[in-house]
């Protein structure tokens, strides 16, 4: 028989977790007039922002996914020095707040960015227009085919050994090499980044606000945005985010459909094939391949650095405002990175013990039931809250729950996801050792659980905070002169067009995001040498 204290952390999780996002789409359906889909998409306007939505969605997809693919080929398949400072370079910028990516992209291809200016110079004139569809997939290319590149070079890393050895014994190499070995585990990561590089476009918000051109680069949530925030129009807004709920959801069941999860080889399968063996041609192509994308993505970030460093810088670190926003930001962070790992690590416990207990269905469940927030986007979540909450309180006035509760969930699928395999695994492993040593409970969770895993705790709780320091989607909806973040504070002087201002704030979200990241990850993993 289970034992209900085993689980119940985990189910009361999950349960609070169900009510708050069910209590938030009732609000939806609640203030939405007559939800006749037929009569919704003969409206122009939403024709208009689904049909915008979808294709830079998908254009975006596109790009970023096709790209990456010769690139990850190209490091997968090279040893050289900083290969993995480069990855880990890619990695970040998962975790880069998108004004700060934004801003440096605008620093470097915009109407006054440097690749203007030297144009300039050179007595040429600078035709790109960074406002408008153009603007969104250059900044979202920048910050999906880094990420794609990783993801496609751990799947590359998936090859055996063992064929590896082969293939080289056989002479097997370029075209054929790529088909017959590499391609297949390719093929079967690629359906899952797709759906994932498309999710996060398609939901973007940050990007689209900055970037949009107006009415013709509109995207469903920044209508969203517009119509709680210039109009205060509460039914369009809940029918907007009732259209987008079911487009992600939609969306989200056919990635699920596609999408068949790579085999799991052991850590030390990777092998590099030897060099030498290589044609000029293929290494001359692997390395332009990977200094192009290396000049696309870290001239954007130097720019930030280089722009940051002007005379505002000291005016804007003598402004009580900024401190406010960052004091708000580091709270919100702290905040959802806590909650997001009590809520996240009861859920995988509580979904590793039914595993134990051969109730694998019941516990994918449990995750799965924790996970819904996939489907449901952060402004979409804010609409239903703020509407379900000014019944009780002015919102506006008293925006830091409101926030801080978005901010978790959107934080918990990856904390489960970062915890759930390890913690599993881990509990494979000592499961026999630890009942026959009589170490349970607390103590077990003291001794075995927390030294064991604290590589993934500090990964899953460091993006957390980072992930809500740098985000906008929340605090743009509910956010006042009263109270706002770092990333709402660095937009208003953007839209003000107070650029050196915006800069030195660019750089000061950005010192802080990476000191954040590298200080929680070490200040968790300590001395520890376990690897998660």
């Amino acid at each position: 028989m289970l034992n209900p204290s085993r689980i119940g952390f985990g189910v009361a999780s999950v349960s609070f977790i169900l009510i708050v996002i069910v209590g938030a789409l009732f609000s939806l359906f609640v203030e939405s007039p007559s939800l006749e889909m037929q009569a919704l998409w003969k409206d122009p306007y939403l024709q208009h922002i689904t049909l915008f939505s979808i294709k830079q969605a998908l254009l975006s997809t596109l790009i970023s996914v096709g790209l990456a693919v010769p690139c990850a080929h190209a490091i997968s398949r090279r040893a050289f020095k900083g290969r993995h400072l480069l990855l880990k370079l890619f990695s970040m910028t998962l975790v880069l707040p998108v004004l700060v990516g934004v801003f440096g992209i605008l620093a470097i291809y915009g109407n006054n960015g440097l690749l203007a200016k030297g144009a300039s110079q050179m007595g040429l004139q600078w035709s790109f227009n960074i406002y408008g569809l153009s603007g969104i997939l250059l900044a979202h290319v920048f910050f999906n085919l880094p990420f794609s590149i990783q993801l496609l070079v751990q799947a590359l890393e998936q090859v055996p050994s063992d064929q590896k050895r082969l293939a080289h014994q056989l002479g097997m190499k370029g075209w054929n090499q790529f088909r017959l070995l590499e391609w297949p585990y390719l093929r079967k990561q690629l359906p899952h980044n797709i759906g994932l590089v498309f999710m996060l476009c398609f939901t973007s918000f940050a990007t689209v606000m900055a970037l949009g051109g107006g009415p013709s680069a509109t995207s469903i949530e920044l209508a969203i945005y517009q119509a709680i925030r210039f109009e205060f129009d509460l039914q369009t807004a809940a029918l907007l985010a009732l259209w987008q709920l079911f487009l992600c959801a939609l969306f989200q069941f056919f990635i699920q459909k596609i999408h068949k999860p790579l085999p799991v080889q052991g850590k030390d399968n990777h092998i590099a094939l030897p060099v030498q063996t290589s044609k000029k041609f293929e290494k001359i192509w692997d390395f332009l391949w990977i200094g192009g994308t290396l000049l696309f993505v870290l001239p954007p970030l130097i720019m930030v650095v280089l722009q940051g460093l002007n005379p505002q810088i000291l005016s804007q670190l003598t402004q009580k405002a900024l401190w406010e926003a960052a004091a708000n930001s580091v709270f919100l962070g702290a905040g959802s990175a806590f909650f997001a790992f009590i809520f996240g690590s009861s859920i995988v416990l509580t979904s590793r013990f039914w595993k134990l207990n051969g109730l694998r269905q019941r516990a994918n469940a449990l995750e799965m039931s924790a996970s819904l927030i996939l489907v449901v986007p952060s402004v979409v979540l804010g609409t239903g809250l703020f509407l379900m909450l000014r019944h009780f309180m002015d919102v506006f006035s008293s925006p830091v729950w409101l926030v801080l509760t978005v901010n978790t969930f959107m934080a918990l699928p990856f904390v489960i996801k970062t915890l759930s395999e390890p913690a599993y695994q881990l509990s494979q492993n000592y499961q026999n050792l630890c009942n026959s040593l009589g170490i349970k409970g607390l103590h077990r969770l003291r001794l075995i659980e927390w030294r064991a895993l604290k590589a993934p705790i500090s990964k899953a709780i460091a993006v957390s905070f980072v992930l809500s320091l740098g985000d906008l989607g929340a605090i743009a909806l509910v956010g006042s002169q009263d109270y706002q973040t770092l990333p709402l504070y660095l937009f208003r002087l953007m839209g003000s067009y107070q650029m050196e201002g915006a800069a030195a704030v660019s750089l000061v979200l950005l010192l802080l995001s990476l000191s954040s990241y590298i200080f929680i990850e070490a200040a968790i993993k300590g001395r520890s040498h376990v690897a998660g």
